[in-house]
């Protein structure tokens, strides 16, 4: 099982700050006024730091955006990696790591007001961006599935293809969640019981009894 760590980014003291407060003015922006309304000059001058500064970091505002994204990201990472090295059985670090990433899309949702649609819209720009991270996912999946493969709690044919269903099933329920269409379960605030249901009856290994 892979020990994570947390992103670079995170880690690093030579982070640039100025690039940071750029990045977060920009994503404040695109919560309030959207994306397409926003322009560098509006970034530049909620940022106190000029156009020349913020072309020093960026060429354009789509180079902003992006950059907006994989902040959003690299938070999501780091908070499942946080989950994949808990000390706990395969089945409760997989309800843990479904609750946490819910959790996560309710963060982003309450606070990047119309940015929330297009951070998990499935769009080219926002995919591209994704993709890296999604592969990331998939791998931290894997080897919970893994684990509970050897613990014996955990039964099925291959873990790779059953971790990258899990992953796109996620992805799939994140914009209905978003819309308030799917809604978490009041008992412990967890993970709706019916999916919960479901995925578990697929891959708990059962009695042979």
């Amino acid at each position: 099982m892979h020990n994570y760590v947390q992103p670079i980014y995170y880690r690093s003291m030579s982070i640039n700050k100025t690039r940071n407060t750029l990045i977060e003015v920009a994503r404040q922006l695109f919560a309030k006024l959207g994306v397409d309304n926003t322009t560098m000059n509006d970034i530049a001058l909620a940022s106190h730091k000029g156009r020349r500064t913020l072309y020093t970091y960026f060429n354009n505002k789509n180079e902003v955006y992006k950059a907006v994204l994989e902040s959003e990201l690299e938070q999501m990472q780091e908070a499942l990696y946080e989950v994949a090295n808990k000390d706990l059985p395969a089945d409760e670090k997989l309800i843990l790591f479904f609750n946490t990433r819910f959790e996560i899309v309710k963060n982003v949702v309450a606070r990047n007001g119309t940015l929330k649609a297009d951070f998990f819209r499935d769009i080219w720009r926002v995919q591209y961006v994704r993709k890296s991270y999604d592969k990331k996912e998939i791998v931290v999946i894997k080897d919970i599935l893994d684990q509970g493969v050897k613990e014996n709690i955990f039964e099925m044919p291959g873990t790779q293809s059953i971790a990258e269903v899990l992953h796109h099933a996620l992805k799939g329920l994140e914009l209905p969640y978003i819309r308030g269409l799917m809604k978490m379960s009041s008992k412990d605030n967890g993970i709706d019981e019916n999916i919960a249901y479901l995925i578990f009856e697929g891959i708990k290994k059962k009695d042979k009894g």
